[in-house]
């Protein structure tokens, strides 16, 4: 099969399923944030981290139910859309890894171990498929200290 009937294909796809990129609408005003940790905060490891959300609802990934999501937590990285990739972050699911966690089970905390040092953190709401609303749902990226 050729490239280009490859990428029609996925095109296709894509658009048939609802899951092309940043597709999903947020409700206005949707706010996402941390409860119990503010930006330049001194903690010891491991720090419970409790996520805050506004305007919208939380539900498991997979959920297809109208203004509702799942969180994401960016752990030491740029904030959503001024990484590596760009703009390109806001249209494709988010990454599973040391710099992503996911909590596509509807959790609203964890407990994180985090080594010594400065460590910046984000939260993003997602949509069913891992992929940020539209417009995007996330919080301010904050700096903490571990001791």
């Amino acid at each position: 099969m050729s490239k280009i009937a490859v990428i029609t294909l996925f095109s296709w796809f894509a658009l048939a399923t609802g899951a092309w990129a940043g597709e999903t609408p947020s409700a206005p005003g949707a706010k996402v944030y941390f409860v119990n940790i503010e930006n330049g905060a001194t903690v010891s490891s491991p720090v419970t981290i409790i996520f805050g959300l506004s305007g919208m609802g939380v539900a498991p990934a997979g959920t297809d139910k109208e203004k509702t999501g799942h969180h994401h937590l960016f752990i030491d990285r740029p904030a959503l859309g001024e990484g590596e990739d760009g703009a390109d972050e806001l249209d494709y699911n988010i990454p599973a890894d040391e710099n992503h966690v996911h909590f596509g089970g509807g959790q609203t905390e964890m407990t994180l171990d985090l080594a010594p040092g400065r460590h910046t953190l984000q939260l993003v709401l997602a949509d069913k498929d891992h992929i940020p609303h539209n417009p995007p749902v996330v919080s301010d990226v904050i700096e903490i200290t571990v001791e």
